[in-house]
C-alpha cells in the first residue's frame, strides 16, 4: 500500500524585483504595479512511497529536495498537483526550531517535545532517556546558550526520535554530532526500518543513501530526472549521460579553463615544462560506462587517457602520472618504466591509457600530474597538477583512502 502519493506536483515562488520598506514607498507604489518574476522550484513531480519503504531524494543544491519535503510535511502548499498522505507524518527538517537559549536543557525538551506532538506524560517519562541518548545528562539544568551548536543539535535529534513516527521525513539530519553520535543515529534508523516505519530521506551523503534507501528520486533544477533502484539512480547522478544537463564540464581542466586541451604554452615555467618533442595534447578521464567525466564513485573503475603528439620519432619514451590531494600532498605515482612496460618508439599522434581497476580514494577532489620523459629523465612534456577529478563517497569510512581490512572477534 502506498502511504505517500505525489502526482503532477508543481511549486513556484514569486520573487519581487523591488522591495517596499517605507510607508512612502507603499503609498506611491499603489499606482505602480509590483513587478516580480516566477521561480519554478518543482515541476511535474510524480512518485509514490510504499508503507515501510526507505525512500531517498538526491540532487545538487537548489534542485528542490527540501521544498518537496516541506510540501509532504504540510509546511508548504503546492502550486499545482496533488499530495496524498495516509499515515501520521513526523518531520525531521529543521532540528531545534523553537529552542530558547535562556531556557535549560530540560525546559527545552518540554517545549520541543510539545512542538513535535508528544504528550506531557511522554515528555516527562522520556526526559532522562533523551538526555542520555544525547550524552548531556550532566547538563540537564544548564542554559542552552552555553551549549555548543553540536550539543544543541544532539539534544534536538534525541528529542525528535521519541515521537513514535509512522512516516519519517529526514533532511540531512545524519550529519549531526561526532562519529559516535552519528552511529547512534544510524542504529535508530535501522530500528525504525525493522519496525516498518516509512522513511523519506534527503541527503548529500550518497554512501548513506546507497546503504539505506530501497528506491531513490533524483531531482535537477526542480525537475524529476530519475526514479528507481538506488544504485542505478546514484550512478545517473554521479556520472550523468552525454546528453543530460546535469553532467558537469568534461573531466580534466587547466585552472579556470573548462576544456581538456592545452593551448597556451606560456605556462611552461609554472605548471608545464619540457622540450616538447612529444606534446601532451589533452587528458581525459573515462568512467565505468565509457563516458568522459570528472566525477566518480569510490571503488569504481576509472581510465586516464593521455593524448600525445610526437613531432618526430622518439625512442623509448616513458609515460607517468602522480596523484595529489587538493592541498598538494603527494599521494601516489607510477610510470610505464616502474610497471615494466617498454615502448620502443612513438611518432605522430596517439594515446595511452592507464586503467584503475578500483578507485581507492574515499572522498574529495584530487589533482593529477601527467608527464612524458626520456629514460634519462629529460622531460618532453610535464603537466604539473593541471588536471583534477572528484570522488563521491560510497562508504561511511573516514579519511582519504580505503584500507582493505576486517574486524575479527
Amino acid at each position: 500500500m502506498s502511504v505517500i502519493e505525489v502526482e503532477k506536483l508543481e511549486k513556484s515562488f514569486r520573487i519581487p524585483h523591488e522591495k517596499r520598506t517605507t510607508l512612502f514607498e507603499a503609498l506611491t507604489g499603489v499606482f505602480k504595479p509590483e513587478s516580480y518574476e516566477v521561480f519554478n522550484a518543482l515541476q511535474d513531480i510524480n512518485f509514490d512511497v510504499k508503507e515501510g519503504e526507505f525512500f531517498g531524494i538526491i540532487g545538487e543544491n537548489g534542485s528542490g529536495k527540501s521544498t518537496l519535503l516541506k510540501i509532504i510535511a504540510g509546511i508548504l502548499y503546492p502550486s499545482a498537483g496533488d499530495v496524498r498522505i495516509r499515515k501520521k507524518v513526523t518531520p525531521f527538517l529543521e532540528l531545534g526550531v523553537g529552542f530558547q537559549p535562556d531556557m535549560t536543557a530540560v525546559e527545552n525538551i518540554k517545549t520541543y517535545g510539545t512542538i513535535m506532538g508528544m504528550s506531557k506524560h511522554d515528555i516527562k517519562s522520556r526526559t532522562d532517556d533523551i538526555l542520555e541518548f544525547a550524552g548531556l545528562e550532566k547538563f540537564r539544568d544548564a542554559k542552552l546558550k552555553n551549549f555548543s551548536s553540536g550539543m544543541q543539535v544532539r539534544l534536538a535529534f534525541s528529542t525528535a526520535i521519541q515521537t513514535d513516527p509512522e512516516i519519517l521525513l529526514m533532511d540531512e539530519v545524519l550529519a549531526v554530532g561526532d562519529m559516535d553520535f552519528q552511529q547512534k543515529c544510524l542504529d535508530v534508523l535501522n530500528n525504525y526500518r525493522k519496525q516498518g516505519v516509512t522513511i523519506v530521506f534527503v541527503s548529500h551523503d550518497l554512501g548513506s543513501v546507497r546503504r539505506f534507501c530501497d528506491r531513490t528520486l533524483l531531482l535537477h533544477k526542480g525537475q524529476q530526472v530519475a526514479l528507481g533502484e538506488t544504485g542505478e539512480v546514484i550512478d545517473k547522478y554521479v556520472y550523468g549521460e552525454q546528453d543530460k544537463n546535469i553532467q558537469e564540464p568534461a573531466a580534466t581542466a587547466v585552472e579556470n579553463n573548462p576544456g581538456t586541451q592545452i593551448e597556451d604554452t606560456s605556462i611552461v615555467n609554472n605548471s608545464r615544462w619540457g622540450d616538447q618533442k612529444i606534446e601532451i595534447e589533452k587528458v581525459e578521464f573515462y568512467d565505468k560506462f565509457g563516458n568522459v567525466s570528472n566525477r566518480f564513485n569510490s571503488f569504481d573503475t576509472m581510465t586516464i587517457r593521455i593524448f600525445y603528439h610526437a613531432h618526430e620519432k622518439v625512442l623509448d619514451p616513458i609515460f607517468g602520472i602522480a596523484l595529489y590531494s587538493e592541498k598538494g600532498e603527494n599521494l601516489y605515482g607510477t610510470n610505464t618504466e616502474l610497471r615494466n612496460i617498454t615502448i620502443d618508439s612513438i611518432e605522430g599522434k596517439g594515446h595511452i591509457d592507464l586503467k584503475i581497476e578500483s578507485i581507492s580514494m574515499l572522498s574529495g577532489r584530487f589533482l593529477l600530474t601527467v608527464a612524458i620523459h626520456s629514460r634519462t629523465h629529460n622531460p618532453y612534456d610535464w603537466h604539473d597538477k593541471l588536471y583534477h577529478f572528484d570522488v563521491i563517497p560510497t562508504s561511511r569510512d573516514a579519511g582519504l583512502f580505503d584500507v582493505p581490512c576486517k574486524w575479527i572477534i
